[in-house]
């Protein structure tokens, strides 16, 4: 357990979602155990036997931060918890995510008259076996519905995001079952169509800039600077404005960029869009650092590659998960270094996840793929399978510290805006790994066990 450097007397009393009332209750911390693991050692011999995908008990300092505040003066923290007792969830730790007979349904956006509505079928998929994580309910279908047509419109007739022969991958992405399944919390589905479009925003950048679009380490920095004034807006002379304002236009990253951005300042409050333009930046710069060792065809060291993860990492999706539920996590509570440090470890857990199911499709794309297996084969002699399994360790290990300094904040600041922000992070995490293991469109588990 790490020590909080919280200034006594005002560190827990931030601004925002409500000030630090008398303690009560449901302030009291429960105790707090880390995790155990039994899993095997990534290095075991070949013909060594690795359990099925676990399912783990969260330990009572986790509950208690999935669970999230309550007590007096904390309903308004859930705008779609109702009278009505929800139906119980598959996992006992898992929120129970609005239906469409629990939370209002804003109008449906339009769909276009070329494209059938995509389908909210539920997923299938194998877990990869040995991976720490947790199981989430199957996402709203209502939700996963409203947020495919809407995505999919916005794409098509706002933004003109992609061609028609790239509507099968823009589809099998699946990016309304992955918001709906990181955000239960969303008050309604116009919140989550503020995660939905920087999502698809991001990703058009890495594919058309950096990955399967055309992308290529080459000229890079200018292409992401570029992309990155749609964010973080150019301030100059009104000579040079219109030509910047033009050039915001000039390809689908940027208009992508440009009118996600757009709605999602309409939601958002000044310190949580800064909040996200600085972790772009941090993105945007983890991209550089791969683009700049795939140039000099470079293999970094195992915590060089960590470090470069540590960047280029979903952090810009889990950061705004109080902007999607509708209230502030207070921008001097978000600023603490232990609540710094909780949500940089699980943008790395999460990526490490991204690495462990797109490890076959990236061996079957040309060219050399840096991701964590590689890189420890690479540099630690080890061969593919050991390779793999001691990246999974790697992510258990990172999933037990991010459990670990989660609840102790937990504990330590029983704030309720805290409490919610770390219960929306630990369900960001547990919605990634669904996604991930659901997305057979996209994934396939390499054949090691």
């Amino acid at each position: 357990m790490f020590a909080l450097p919280l200034p006594a007397g005002r560190a827990c009393s931030g601004s925002g979602t409500g000030t630090h009332p008398t303690k009560e209750p449901w302030m009291s911390a429960p105790e707090f155990s880390p995790p155990s693991s039994n899993l095997p050692a990534a290095t075991a011999h070949a013909g060594a036997h690795v359990p099925a995908a676990e399912v783990r008990t969260p330990s009572a300092g986790l509950r208690h931060v999935l669970r999230g505040p309550s007590g007096l003066g904390t309903a308004g923290l859930y705008p779609a918890r109702h009278d009505k007792p929800p139906t119980p969830p598959t996992h006992p730790m898992a929120p129970t995510p609005p239906t469409s007979s629990t939370a209002p349904t804003p109008p449906t956006p339009p769909t276009s008259p070329r494209r059938p509505e995509p389908s909210a079928a539920p997923a299938q998929g194998n877990p990869i076996p040995g991976l720490y994580h947790h199981p989430v309910p199957e996402p709203d279908p209502v939700r996963v519905a409203a947020v495919s047509r809407g995505i999919k419109a916005w794409a098509l007739e706002e933004v003109d995001l992609y061609p028609e022969d790239w509507e099968e991958e823009f589809d099998g992405f699946s990016v309304a079952r992955y918001m709906v399944a990181c955000h239960p919390d969303a008050p309604t589905v116009d919140h989550l169509m503020l995660a939905a479009r920087l999502m698809v925003a991001e990703n058009a950048v890495d594919d058309c800039y950096c990955e399967d679009h055309g992308g290529s380490p080459i000229g890079l920095g200018g292409r992401l600077l570029l992309a990155h004034t749609a964010l973080d807006p150019l301030h100059t002379t009104r000579e040079y404005q219109p030509r910047w304002a033009e050039s915001l236009h000039a390809d689908a990253p940027r208009r992508a960029y440009r009118s996600a951005m757009e709605y999602f300042l309409q939601q958002a409050s000044p310190s949580q869009a800064d909040r996200f333009r600085h972790d772009m930046s941090r993105l945007h710069m983890g991209y550089l650092a791969e683009a700049a060792w795939a140039q000099t065809d470079h293999v970094p060291e195992v915590w060089e590659y960590l470090a470069m993860r540590q960047f280029n990492n979903f952090r810009p999706c889990p950061t705004i998960t109080d902007t999607v539920g509708g209230y502030e996590l207070p921008a001097d509570l978000h600023a603490q270094p232990a609540m710094q440090r909780v949500i940089a470890l699980a943008g790395n857990a999460t990526t490490i996840v991204n690495d462990l199911y797109s490890y076959t499709k990236e061996l079957a794309a040309p060219g050399r793929h840096l991701n964590l297996p590689v890189v420890i084969a690479e540099r630690e002699g080890a061969d593919e399978r050991a390779a793999y399994l001691k990246a999974v360790e790697v992510h258990n290990d990172l999933m037990r510290d991010f459990e670990a300094e989660a609840a102790a904040l937990a504990a330590a600041c029983p704030v309720p805006s805290v409490q919610r922000f770390l219960r929306g992070v630990a369900v960001w995490v547990d919605g990634n790994h669904y996604w991930h293991q659901t997305n057979t469109y996209r994934y396939s588990l390499p054949d090691f066990w």
